[in-house]
């Protein structure tokens, strides 16, 4: 997949002064120094300093890079465009997430990579790749459901990254699985395998209230879970608009899934 966004790796990435402030309603706090600059997911910004220039640009090389790699940010729900800020003398930056959640910092070093869910990205450095990824397997893509379309994110530089509630993180040994509603993952490393899985019997897929299917994790690498999604979330606040999360939106989700065209 193409580079969406970032700089080539083997620019190696300025010291970044940087806070996360706040419970479960969290900004990272960035100072900027003289020229230094971090780009960002649009409309994520809560303050700058008037020292801080902004700037939004379609990333890439190339026109026709900048194109392909606009398309496939707007095909994974993404918007078309990066916001660029830029110190021209000591500024501070704020961002934040759009609901609330938590943030987390990943210091990545150079060639490494996170894979994050799709609406997880906040901000980075201009050093940090950003990219799709699609996972490989067509049942991920079928029937992953948030869990089908990741960003790819790889060093060198640090990278912020957003989700939903708290954060429960765990380190998985080689070949050691975690069974997570797909909805869940908010990160995990590139050295973590990564797969969708049936959950059972049909009764427990209508009734159990967790969904059709549950991604699989396979270690050896990090991997961030989260306690509230943003599809639960909506579910709570507007029951009646989503169909809740009873037994009948699992027979919704069926009959769709089985369901003629016309």
């Amino acid at each position: 997949m193409g580079v969406a966004a970032g700089a080539p790796a083997a620019y190696a990435p300025q010291p970044l002064e940087y806070t996360i402030h706040g419970d479960n309603l969290q900004v990272a706090r960035v100072k900027l120094q003289p020229g230094q600059e971090i780009y960002a997911e649009a409309g994520k910004m809560v303050y700058k300093t008037p020292s801080v220039q902004w700037e939004t640009r379609m990333s890439g090389n190339s026109l026709g890079e900048k194109i392909w790699g606009a398309l496939k940010r707007k095909l994974s729900g993404e918007s078309l465009f990066m916001t660029y800020f830029r110190a021209n003398g000591l500024g501070e930056v704020g961002f934040a997430g759009s609901y609330p959640g938590r943030i987390q910092a990943f210091d990545l070093p150079a060639g490494k990579s996170v894979l994050v869910q799709r609406d997880g990205f906040l901000a980075a450095q201009p050093t940090v790749q950003l990219s799709i990824a699609l996972v490989k397997k067509i049942g991920s893509g079928l029937f992953g459901g948030e869990g089908f379309i990741l960003q790819k994110l790889t060093g060198p530089g640090i990278v912020f990254i957003h989700g939903g509630g708290d954060f429960i993180e765990f380190n998985l040994g080689p070949g050691e699985m975690l069974q997570v509603d797909t909805g869940c993952i908010v990160a995990f490393e590139d050295t973590v395998q990564y797969d969708i899985q049936f959950v059972g019997g049909i009764k427990t897929a209508i009734f159990g209230g967790e969904g059709l299917f549950l991604a699989t994790l396979t270690g050896p690498g990090r991997a961030i879970v989260q306690s509230m999604t943003l599809s639960k979330l909506r579910q709570e606040l507007a029951p009646t608009a989503t169909g809740g999360g009873d037994e009948r939106s699992a027979f919704g989700a069926i009959t769709g899934m089985f369901g003629s065209d016309d």
